[in-house]
């Protein structure tokens, strides 16, 4: 019972310092290098500077507004469970904005493209910690999700968020100017490229994720309706209990295993899941090589 609490102390702890971490640094990318350069991103907050532009409500009371309106609709639309995941970061992370907002630290100032480098590296950062410890920031990845579930059930949430973040970039270059468009798209790319670094490390741009879960069949369906994957099912037996089981596999990005991560997290706490690196795949899927790529014709 006591090795039950302290591991659960420590979990705690480990959740506290990853998550204010993150939001350390998010807070500090966007009040630091992001504002005080005029840049742009997408999500949330790039929908708040927006706000900032066309009302002239500054963008950190802008962002805490957003971000209750998202947690009020993951509640109303998606149920509690959903609602719970982004509660910390929903009062937290917009809290702490507001509070650095009102002491700024400008890092990198007359220098774009630097500031479009490093915001894209401390904001990635930053969320890639969150994320790490099975968290969400609740942006428009939420906002995302509650359009497939309500409205577009067809439609990938990979490609629904994606039009998001390209209609709030694309409205960034109307209501500032194109190259401020051009370089929210490097920022977004940076990003990416730094919070995949941080869940899964250098060595790998794809991943094989292995599952066994009782509820496989809504994983499965998950797998290839939602982040639009194949997998393949093998019936597997327990050498412990000796019980029948089918366990999922499935090779895709370190962002989107993150994804199907979270996704269990919701549906089965007692599910296994591994995730390991894959140097190269060759076959018929997104971001794979052809198997007869550098053959002679």
């Amino acid at each position: 019972m006591i090795a039950m609490k302290e591991n659960k102390f420590k979990k705690l702890l480990l959740d506290f310092i990853f998550v204010f971490t993150g939001c350390f640094l998010l807070s500090f990318a966007i009040t630091a290098i992001l504002k005080p350069n005029g840049l742009m991103t997408g999500g949330i907050t790039g929908i708040s500077i927006l706000i900032e532009r066309l009302l002239g409500i500054n963008y950190s009371y802008a962002y805490y507004f957003l971000s209750l309106l998202v947690l009020l609709s993951a509640w109303l639309f998606m149920g509690k469970r959903d609602a719970y995941r982004i509660l910390l970061l929903s009062i937290a992370f917009p809290f702490l904005l507001v509070v650095m907002e009102k002491f700024p630290f400008p890092l990198i100032e007359n220098d774009t493209f630097l500031a479009t480098v490093y915001y894209g590296i401390i904001a990635g950062v930053g969320c890639g910690l969150i994320m790490k410890r099975g968290f969400s920031v609740g942006g428009t990845d939420t906002i995302a999700k509650i359009i497939q579930k309500r409205l577009l059930p067809f439609i990938n949430i990979g490609h629904i968020l994606l039009c998001i973040d390209t209609f709030i970039v694309i409205l960034s270059g109307f209501l500032f100017n194109r190259n401020v468009a051009l370089y929210a798209i490097i920022t977004q790319i940076i990003f990416m490229k730094s919070m995949d670094t941080v869940l899964f490390g250098l060595a790998s741009k794809s991943v094989k994720i292995e599952i066994i879960s009782n509820c496989y069949e809504e994983i499965a369906q998950h797998i290839l309706n939602q982040i639009s994957r194949g997998i393949s099912v093998y019936n597997i037996t327990g050498g412990y209990t000796n019980e029948s089981k089918q366990k999922i596999v499935c090779i895709c990005t370190p962002r989107e295993a993150m994804l199907i991560r979270m996704f269990i997290s919701q549906i089965d706490k007692n599910a296994f899941v591994d995730i390991l690196p894959v140097i190269s795949v060759w076959g018929n899927g997104i971001g794979f090589q052809s198997i007869a790529e550098g053959e002679n014709a």
